[in-house]
């Protein structure tokens, strides 16, 4: 197989998608999977059989919805248009609204759909319950003057008629330990509208398929919630615990450069076109083939950005050309955040299935990055 490519593990999925579903069972509520991190739908056939569906933040996303994962959809946008308000009606069963005005303003056609439409969409109301357990800003949805959902003195003493749900998210790649402070937040300010919904959706951001997640304790947690009140469909929606760890990006050393001591190897991938989030978020990913000591070496995408590098990594011998590396966990935030810049080429996409056989899912090429601009 020539580099670079990514590699997803149908036994990493199968695995994910049995905790995932088993935590659902098990609490009784309804989790869903968030598109924003995983798009890949020719492996949806593995999430179909486990009867998973979806929430989208887009047209695009929601038709992949209803075409791969063959269901309605639940939709969030942070706003909607007249151009747009019908398609997303067509494609879902709940809608969230961003804001009062946007349901104010929408709300008619929401009813006219559910009076006439094929099937029922259920509105509901994105709240922010003002609780800040993210350290990355950028990622951070209850930052002050968050242009996500509204907050309790925006709503006053009653809901706007006709919400059926309150919709939260303040969580990224977190705990139940944080989900059990923000929920804490969200009963004390939203508690007094609760009587008066059908479901509550809590969002994404739930890291359960990470080592070391209290799985117990999530159960625990909604169990609990949903003793309180028995009334409400439940609701989760992460993106990065189906596809934690689940597929890897392998590149190869095409050059090592030294600078003022600093020994830089370039590879055939690049951090700014295939793993944009090692540079956004910014983290660090595990190359399986470094150590904890040896020859340090920068890593160096092969793109013309100049930040588009990361180190450093200790490897035992020196980097050679030809040199295979192996960049772990590049399946969740990662194929769906590529871009082509510079003309870089894009990365393959192998499946390799339970067997142990490999399938190639896609090949990229001088075309794909022509018709981009068409």
């Amino acid at each position: 197989m020539n580099t670079p490519y990514y590699i997803v593990y149908e036994t990493r999925l199968r695995r994910n998608l049995e905790l995932i579903t088993s935590v659902a069972r098990e609490a009784g509520v309804e989790i869903i999977m968030a598109f924003k991190a995983n798009a890949l739908w020719k492996t949806f056939h593995l999430f179909r059989a486990y009867g998973v569906k979806s929430t989208a933040s887009s047209l695009n996303e929601m038709e992949l919805g209803n075409d791969e994962l063959r269901s309605l959809v639940h939709t969030y946008c942070p706003a909607y248009t007249p151009a747009t308000i019908g398609r997303y009606l067509a494609g879902s069963s709940h809608i969230t609204f961003n804001s009062i005005s946007q349901w104010e303003r929408f709300r008619e056609e929401v009813e006219a759909f559910n009076n006439n439409g094929p099937h029922y969409v259920s509105p509901g109301l994105r709240v922010n319950p003002q609780c800040s357990v993210i350290e990355t800003d950028i990622y951070n949805p209850a930052l002050p003057g968050s242009r996500f959902g509204v907050t309790a003195d925006q709503i006053g003493d009653s809901l706007p008629r006709g919400i059926e749900g309150l919709h939260f998210h303040s969580l990224c790649e977190s705990s139940s330990y944080d989900l059990e402070k923000v929920l804490n937040a969200f009963e004390e300010q939203f508690g007094r509208y609760l009587p008066s919904v059908k479901w509550v959706n809590m969002g994404g951001g739930h890291l359960m398929t990470r080592t070391g997640y209290d799985t117990a304790h999530l159960v625990n947690l909604l169990k609990d919630f949903k003793a309180r009140y028995p009334w409400l469909h439940v609701i989760l929606e992460p993106g990065s615990a189906w596809t934690w760890r689940t597929g890897d990006l392998v590149c190869s050393v095409v050059d090592v450069v030294e600078n003022q001591g600093v020994k830089t190897a370039i590879i055939d991938g690049s951090f700014a076109c295939h793993m944009p989030d090692c540079l956004e978020m910014p983290y660090k990913p595990a190359i399986s083939e470094s150590d904890t000591e040896g020859i340090p070496y920068r890593i160096g995408g092969n793109s013309c950005l100049s930040g588009d590098f990361i180190g450093d990594w200790y490897f035992n011998t020196p980097l050679k050309i030809g040199d295979r590396l192996t960049f772990e966990d590049m399946n969740h935030y990662t194929t769906v955040k590529t871009n082509m810049f510079n003309g870089i080429q894009h990365p393959d996409i192998v499946f390799e299935q339970a067997d142990g056989s490999q399938r190639l899912l896609r090949h990229f090429d001088y075309e794909d990055y022509k018709n981009r601009m068409d």
